[in-house]
């Protein structure tokens, strides 16, 4: 069957909807991308998806969005790549906004919060689930299942950090694509019996005109990129001071920006401590309770971010009304944040497209992908003991059953992640009008 390329409109109301259902942390967001564009749509093939998102786990940055980003590329060139990174954060922005105001300022109404209590378990359900998706299609023999459960016991329990663990992954790749090459090519796909192209961007496909590297193009992008990243920053210190929390949060989540290797949980013990001991934007439950916001909005767990921007205007507003400091807090921490997600892509996507095929680099993504589901798992189990064990020797029944419904209905029918996300809220609020939790 031939696949026709999807029009330009066609891929923007698909990013928008991406951008409105992507609950579920990283392992959700890509998972649904994957059914999409590899299973349903085949605008994209199996190999060609995971070498994509093979890059974008090398990234500093929301791994989900990069890969969108980097989908949107591949179709439609720099402005299918703008349209797709954008949509996968602007629905969350505006949620996130809200919710944060309405946290700000109605933060101890009870019925609000026994909505987001239901909802902490079922996004813990739609975790598990994307992680047991996954796997099954990294995980093809036991030398990928070793490497997966090597990279989560280093994570888990040795607390090693996520780029040496990436680094020892690829090394392991390449030194077994000369000892045992069969074992490592897990990635490598096969070209359909007939000859005809099973996806839009095919295996066997040749890179687009537009995605194939040029040293002008990546000067341009340097350059546009760069200006676009700083001068919020710059004008917000040359009107407000450097001193004022909007520059320092422009400062200071730029720098962060540069070394969020591992998704945001990696990152968060780092923002935390600056945010609330160096800065004191917020306190610890403030950012617990970002947290918990964040893993209930769409888009990427990294907007947590901008929940600490827009707090930490509203706490110390300098000469502007709260509102407006928080406002433009929140709008400077997302724009740092996501600005150079799109450099990373645009400026290196092209040299890791020239690089498909070649056999040592397949062999050496697969094991990284095999890695990233340990770490992916080990995500999963941070949250599973946050939200079903509050306190010491202390387990929360109920969440653990509303996360057991959650994970039962999403492996044994089609309902979809928003409707669980939703079912999750609603037996938060039974729950608190039944009394079965506080």
């Amino acid at each position: 069957m031939i696949h026709r390329p999807p029009t330009f409109a066609e891929a923007f109301r698909f990013w928008l909807k991406l951008g409105l259902i992507s609950f579920g942390g990283p392992t959700g967001q890509i998972a649904i991308m994957h059914a999409e564009l590899v299973g349903k749509k085949r605008w994209i093939s199996e190999s060609r998806f995971l070498h994509a998102l093979n890059y974008c786990m090398l990234l500093p940055g929301p791994e989900a969005q990069q890969l969108a980003t980097y989908v949107g590329w591949l179709l439609h060139g720099t402005a299918g790549a703008l349209v797709a990174g954008s949509l996968f954060v602007i629905p969350s922005a505006i949620l996130l906004w809200i919710l944060s105001y309405v946290y700000v300022s109605f933060e101890n109404v009870p019925l609000i919060a026994a909505v987001f209590y239901g909802l902490k378990p079922a996004v813990m359900a739609i975790v598990a689930h994307a992680v047991l998706r996954i796997g099954k299609r990294a995980l093809r023999n036991p030398v990928m299942w070793t490497i997966a459960g090597l990279a989560f016991v280093a994570i888990f329990f040795l607390k090693a950090p996520f780029p040496l663990i990436i680094f020892s992954a690829a090394l392991i790749g390449l030194l077994g694509s000369r000892i045992a090459p069969s074992s490592f090519q897990v990635l490598k796909s096969h070209a359909p019996t007939d000859g005809a192209p099973t996806s839009v961007l095919d295996d066997h496909h040749e890179t687009p005109a537009h995605a194939r590297f040029s040293a002008s193009r990546a000067v341009r992008v340097l350059i546009v990129s760069l200006l676009l990243w700083w001068t919020p920053v710059l004008l917000a210190g040359a009107t407000l001071g450097w001193t004022h929390s909007v520059a320092q949060e422009g400062l200071f989540f730029s720098k962060a920006a540069m070394v969020t290797f591992g998704g945001a949980y990696a990152v968060l013990p780092y923002v935390a401590q600056q945010a609330v001991e160096r800065f004191s934007w917020l306190g610890p439950a403030q950012m617990l309770d970002g947290l918990g916001l964040a893993e209930t909005t769409p888009g990427p767990l990294i907007m947590v971010l901008q929940f600490v921007g827009f707090v930490g205007g509203w706490n110390h507003p300098g000469p502007l009304a709260p509102l407006l400091a928080a406002t433009l807090g929140a709008m400077m921490t997302t724009w740092v944040t996501f600005v150079p997600c799109f450099l990373w892509i645009l400026l290196g996507a092209p040299y890791i497209e020239s690089l498909r095929g070649r056999n040592r680099l397949s062999a050496a993504l697969s094991s990284i992908t095999a890695a990233v589901v340990g770490v992916v798992l080990n995500l999963a189990v941070w949250f599973g003991l946050h939200v079903l064990f509050p306190g010491e020797n202390q387990i929360d029944w109920y969440a653990a059953g509303v996360a057991t419904l959650g994970f039962l209905v999403l492996t044994g029918t089609k309902t979809g992640v928003v409707t669980v996300v939703l079912a999750g809220g609603l037996l938060g609020l039974l729950g608190h009008m039944f009394g079965a939790i506080a």
